[in-house]
């Protein structure tokens, strides 16, 4: 017994074999006489005839085409093999709409959105309260609180503890806690402004690190670090706020920041496991028990005199104590908020889309607070600004390039 597709049956050479295909609607009739076997089956004198009905439901057809019969002829009197059906052309391939992805812009006006707050309540604590000290201890504490909170209830998968991982938090959370503090005693001396353009200049301090442990860089990168350096130096000269202290702590805490980051490669390499936003929560945790002993050392006992001050001049304006809660309690989450919308960013896009983010939010932030404190900007400043800051994206763009280079050289 012969079996075809376990749905043909022949019996015998002189009889008729048939198939039928119900669900399909396949019908297939073959005819074959006794001299059909000593032929070629090109040659055989019958006709070969597949009638296909292809059904609208695509569950009960056999193809995803349009309803169309095709019908195969073998003739006898032609050796002209049959003309098979162009399956190209009776398709019609109808591009789908894709939809609109909203993901990468809530992801960007949350995270500039949050550090505009952070910014502004921020500066207006440091004003009425002067001690950045205690205020940048407090926004670690919050911070940590926060990642807690999120770890109990199971909102963020809790990371794996082991006393390797946290010895190699060590580094990176003390250059974290010496970057953070540097730029809150900056912001408690000079405008928020000056203090962002200032930090602007990191990738500066990125280059000349990075090169003296061992790595290269292109021209294009080394060239592209000289409109930062000019645009810092023509933003200090004419800065109206200018003072040594704030020029400092801002330099100090890019100094930070990149070792930090440099460091964090180096000794958590072979911790990958852990995602970005754990990580910082680890650092954020050790960084506050890291600042607050010193910030107690540092600016403790001013703190119940400075608290009463604050309070006073709160009432003396027409305000409420509460104001001031609400102000440290609002620096503190939304100094979390975009540190974790930043993680989260980079988690979502390129490293060098977040580099580019990350200059224009230097941008927004900037023109942000001009606007709220009304600090004067002379036509020198603003010109020395805008041009660390499109160094700052020329540093993005060259360091982008190096990049694909190095991969490019792996995979080959």
């Amino acid at each position: 017994m012969l079996t075809l597709n376990s749905a043909i049956t022949y019996s015998k050479p002189h009889q008729k074999l048939s198939l039928f295909s119900n669900r399909n609607d396949l019908i297939l009739k073959i005819h074959f006489t006794k001299t059909s076997f000593n032929k070629p089956f090109s040659q055989i004198s019958e006709t070969l005839t597949l009638k296909s009905q292809i059904h609208p439901n695509p569950s009960f057809g056999l193809f995803p085409l349009k309803s169309k019969s095709h019908i195969l002829k073998a003739s006898a009197s032609s050796d002209v093999p049959a003309e098979e059906p162009n399956l190209e052309k009776e398709t019609e391939l109808i591009p789908e709409k894709k939809p609109l992805n909203l993901k990468l812009p809530l992801i960007f006006g949350l995270w500039y959105f949050q550090n505009i707050v952070f910014n502004i309540y921020n500066k207006k604590c440091l004003n009425l309260f002067p001690y950045p000290w205690l205020l940048a201890s407090f926004q670690l504490f919050v911070g940590s609180i926060w990642m807690v909170v999120l770890w109990s209830l199971k909102l963020q998968p809790k990371p794996k503890i082991s006393k390797p991982f946290l010895i190699a938090l060590l580094g990176p959370a003390l250059f974290h806690t010496i970057g953070h503090i540097s730029a809150c005693v900056s912001f408690s001396k000079v405008a928020v402004s000056f203090t962002h353009v200032i930090k602007s200049s990191e990738p500066v301090f990125s280059v000349i690190f990075a090169s003296f442990l061992g790595d290269k860089y292109p021209l294009a990168v080394w060239l592209s670090i000289l409109p930062i350096v000019f645009g810092c130096s023509l933003a200090a000269v004419t800065e109206v706020s200018f003072n040594l202290g704030g020029l400092s702590g801002a330099l100090i805490s890019n100094v930070g920041f990149v070792l930090r980051n440099i460091y964090s490669k180096r000794s958590l390499d072979s911790f990958k496991e852990v995602n970005g936003l754990n990580l910082y929560g680890w650092i954020t945790i050790i960084s506050f028990i890291y600042l607050f002993p010193a910030a107690i050392f540092v600016e403790g006992s001013q703190w119940v005199g400075g608290y009463h001050r604050a309070i006073a001049a709160m009432q003396a304006s027409g305000g409420s104590p509460l104001n001031l809660y609400f102000w440290v309690t609002l620096s503190g989450v939304f100094y979390h908020l975009y540190n974790q919308s930043s993680y989260q960013a980079l988690d979502e896009i390129s490293p060098l889309t977040f580099s580019v983010g990350n200059t224009m939010k230097r941008v927004v932030v900037i023109v942000s607070t001009v606007i709220v404190f009304r600090n004067p900007v002379q036509p020198l400043n603003a010109l020395g600004s805008a041009i660390a800051v499109f160094g700052t994206f020329l540093y993005s763009q060259a360091t982008s390039k190096k990049a694909k280079k190095i991969e490019g050289e792996k995979k080959n």
